[in-house]
């Protein structure tokens, strides 16, 4: 017995040192960090695509964690990220019984090594966890992005700094791996809807120039493969135009003019920020994005069936085009930017012949980046490059610009292309709203732009004419910037998720945390929500599974 007891006690003492000195799980409460990091939510596959998102379910727990039993919070319905179809998730719903359809789960439980800044300096781009400055008892958890003696400038969606001496901002570049991590998926073609293929409304990938000529790219039935025999004389290119249906174009089988498919720009569209409640049936229009977003990546499949001709890519940022060319009988890729003539970065890849490869391009944080099967490719000499501060989306009848910002072209060499995913990188918005209710938003007091409903939105994004502003400029030039000055010991903390994470940006009177309000970094994700299996049509459970697949490190 006394051998039993001094185990346990030592079990429990060293228990509570682990925990004090070392390490301590922590759950996350809100999407403010979604998708890296998932509040309270619900998974969703949507019943026209098949695609897996999440949404928020926040407002079903009251600040302090506690399930409301008022019904008027539950989250109803929600809007997927690729093929726009608003879905009902409400338990109750018509054709639903039991709390086995679309259950709501709790948030992530993570490690969080309360050690690691003992000994290292905290890193831009960690995801920390901290007390909050203004209620020491409750913990936070975003990330990092600005450091001790910095001053900090969100500016059209990115991160600039400055730092001591420095007379001008440099832009901010994430990580390779923190960029892949951080992106938000836009567009996959594996995820297409047949009922809208059925109903003849656009694929999302068009052939460039429109034409069925010799070496033209083909489309498959179900639009998810592409393929050119490179016969062609000169470039042939498939071009993704971001045509969204909205909430009308699935209602009806026939559209009205003003619902006819048009592309659009793409913005900072948050699936997880659409949810629906019962008493507010419908997401403010900021919850499905205001701001453009030109920071983009492509990926896809890469089936090469000739040993001669040039594989090309090419993203289009504010007019610009941004591009890379890879030599199939050699691998040999180089990078190009419009109006660049001097500057052509060459690197070497695995490509040799006739083959399958993964290929993710980016444009994000003025620099260019390549990987082939999932190895981020060295270019002999930088591949960043410096911008116009006015930088804007532009289209025009001779180029579609920012109305089809991404391409995948052959020169000669025959080619096929399936698995192609269009992502986007975070935009940071330049705002510091305080107010109950403000939308979040970094259009100035000016602009018309704020006050767009979410068709309205849409609209706006798909027309040029629109863009201009009285003045002969542009709308977009008119987005503000905002700067935060960080003194010794102090840091600067944002949420992945924008538009609704209450960070550094948003806060009263003090916009920083202080080093001695660290608690430290966040490492893995022990405990994602459980997979739970219920009888068909009740509340009866048969149990629940851990939920490997979601268990990670946190990058």
């Amino acid at each position: 017995m006394r051998e039993t007891v001094e185990s346990i006690a030592i079990a429990l003492a060293l228990a509570f040192l682990f925990k004090t000195f070392e390490a301590e799980a922590f759950m996350i409460p809100t999407g403010s960090m979604a998708p890296t990091l998932m509040g309270r939510h619900k998974d969703v596959v949507c019943e026209k695509c098949g695609y897996r998102y999440s949404a928020s379910c926040s407002d079903e727990a009251d600040h302090n964690g506690y399930i409301r039993t008022d019904p008027a919070y539950h989250v109803v319905a929600c809007t997927c990220p690729l093929c726009r179809y608003t879905m009902s998730v409400d338990p109750f719903g018509e054709g639903k019984q039991g709390r086995g359809a679309n259950p709501s789960y709790s948030g992530d439980r993570i490690w969080v090594s309360k050690v690691h800044y003992q000994l290292t300096e905290p890193r831009r781009f960690d995801v920390i966890v901290f007390r909050y400055p203004f209620e020491a008892e409750t913990y936070y958890i975003k990330r990092l992005v600005g450091l001790p003696g910095e001053t900090l400038k969100i500016f059209h969606g990115d991160l600039f700094v400055k730092r001591p001496g420095d007379d001008q901002f440099s832009i901010v570049r994430k990580p390779p791996d923190k960029l892949l991590a951080m992106a938000q998926t836009v567009h996959d073609s594996d995820y297409v809807s047949q009922e809208l293929v059925k109903r003849d409304w656009p694929s999302r990938w068009q052939p460039w120039p429109r034409h069925d000529g010799a070496g033209a790219w083909q489309a498959s039935k179900d639009t998810k493969t592409y393929r050119t025999d490179g016969t062609a004389k000169g470039e042939v290119w498939i071009r993704y135009e971001h045509t969204v249906p909205s909430e009308a174009n699935w209602k009806y089988d026939h559209w009205p003019p003003e619902y006819a498919p048009r592309p659009q720009l793409i913005t900072d569209f948050y699936a997880f920020n659409t949810r629906e409640l019962r008493k507010d049936p419908w997401p403010t229009p900021h919850m499905f994005g205001m701001h453009w977003v030109g920071d983009l990546i492509l990926e896809c499949e890469l089936d090469v069936n000739s040993d001669a001709g040039s594989a090309l890519v090419d993203i289009v940022k504010g007019g610009r085009h941004f591009g890379c060319a890879i030599d199939v009988a050699n691998g040999r890729a180089r990078l190009s930017i419009e109006g660049r003539s001097d500057w052509q970065p060459a690197a070497q890849t695995a490509i040799r012949g006739a083959g399958t490869h993964r290929v993710t391009f980016a444009n994000a944080d003025r620099e260019l980046r390549l990987w082939i099967d999932g190895k981020l490719v060295a270019f002999d000499q930088p591949t960043t490059y410096d911008e116009s501060d006015n930088e804007r989306p532009q289209a025009s009848l001779r180029d579609s610009g920012d109305l089809a910002p991404l391409g995948v072209g052959s020169k000669g060499a025959a080619l096929t292309v399936n698995h192609l995913r269009v992502l986007r990188d975070i935009y940071y918005i330049a705002d510091t709203a305080v107010g109950p209710g403000d939308r979040v938003h970094d259009y100035g007091d000016s602009s018309v732009v704020p006050n767009l409903n979410h068709a309205e939105l849409a609209e706006f994004f798909a027309s040029p004419e629109r863009w201009l502003s009285p003045d002969g400029g542009s709308v977009f030039d008119g987005r503000q910037a905002v700067t935060f000055t960080l003194a010794t010991d102090q840091f600067f903390v944002l949420g992945d998720n924008s538009p609704a994470s209450s960070d550094a940006r948003l806060w009263p009177g003090q916009q920083f945390v202080d080093r001695e309000l660290l608690v430290g970094k966040a490492l893995f994700v022990y405990w994602p929500h459980p997979l739970r299996l219920f009888i068909p049509f009740s509340d009866v459970s048969l149990g629940i599974i851990p939920n490997i697949g979601e268990m990670g490190f946190i990058r």
